[in-house]
C-alpha cells in the first residue's frame, strides 16, 4: 500500500518536473534533447522510471544515455536515440544538444562532490541549456527509501539503511547551495520542498 502510494506521489512530481521543464524552454519539434541517466525499463505498470520519453512531446528528437543495458528502454521507446556511457564522460561534442535533463541520478553518482560535478559539468558541456532534478536533503523523507531521516544520518550509517531497505545505489544526497556549487556557470536553483530543480545558465 505504501510503495503504491509513493508510486502515484512519483508519477505526480515527475509530471509536474515536465511541465517546469516544457515551461521554461519551451521546445519545438525541432529541439533536441539529451536525456542523461535513463533505466533499462519501460514505463508504467507501478514504475514512473522513463516519464520523460513516455510524456515528452518529441521522442523521436531525444538521445537517451544509460549506463546499462537498453534493450528493454530500446523495445519501449523505439523512436528514441539510445546511448550506452558514463555521465562522467559523455560521448557528444561540445553544444551537440540544444537541452539537457537529468532527473533524480546525480545523487547516485560516485565519487563524491567531484564526481557529480564532473557529471554535470558534461551535462553542461554537451547541451546549451540544462534541468537537473534531485531530492532535496532538507526534505525529512529520505524518498527512494521512504524513511524519515535516514538521509541525515552520517554516509556509514546511511548507507547500511539504505542497502537494508534493498537498495544498492550510492546515495550521496544534495541540498540547494551543493546542487548549484556543482555547475560551471551560475544556475538556478528552484527548491519545491521534496525536490531540487536547477536551470541553467541563469
Amino acid at each position: 500500500m505504501l510503495r503504491r502510494a509513493a508510486s502515484r506521489v512519483s508519477l505526480r512530481s515527475r509530471e509536474r518536473k515536465l511541465e517546469r521543464f516544457l515551461e521554461v524552454f519551451q521546445p519545438g519539434p525541432q529541439t533536441t534533447v539529451v536525456d542523461v541517466g535513463v533505466t533499462n525499463a519501460p514505463f508504467g505498470q507501478g514504475s514512473s522510471d522513463n516519464f520523460f520519453e513516455a510524456r515528452y512531446p518529441w521522442p523521436g528528437q531525444i538521445t537517451a544515455v544509460g549506463h546499462t543495458e537498453l534493450d528493454r528502454f530500446e523495445a519501449a521507446f523505439p523512436a528514441v536515440r539510445t546511448v550506452r556511457a558514463d555521465g562522467r564522460e559523455l560521448p557528444f561534442a561540445d553544444g551537440e544538444f540544444d537541452l539537457g535533463f537529468s532527473n533524480a541520478v546525480v545523487e547516485h553518482v560516485g565519487g563524491g562532490r567531484a564526481g557529480q560535478r564532473l557529471f554535470v559539468h558534461e551535462l553542461c558541456r554537451v547541451a546549451g541549456r540544462v534541468f537537473v532534478t534531485t531530492p532535496n536533503r532538507f526534505f525529512p523523507i529520505e524518498v527512494h527509501t521512504l524513511l524519515p531521516f535516514a538521509h541525515w544520518l552520517p554516509p556509514r550509517a546511511r548507507d547500511r539503511v539504505v542497502r537494508a531497505r534493498g537498495f544498492d545505489d550510492v546515495l550521496d544526497p544534495l541540498g540547494p547551495a551543493e546542487l548549484a556549487s556543482l555547475f560551471p556557470y551560475s544556475a538556478r536553483v528552484i527548491n519545491t520542498g521534496m525536490t531540487l530543480i536547477a536551470v541553467g545558465p541563469e
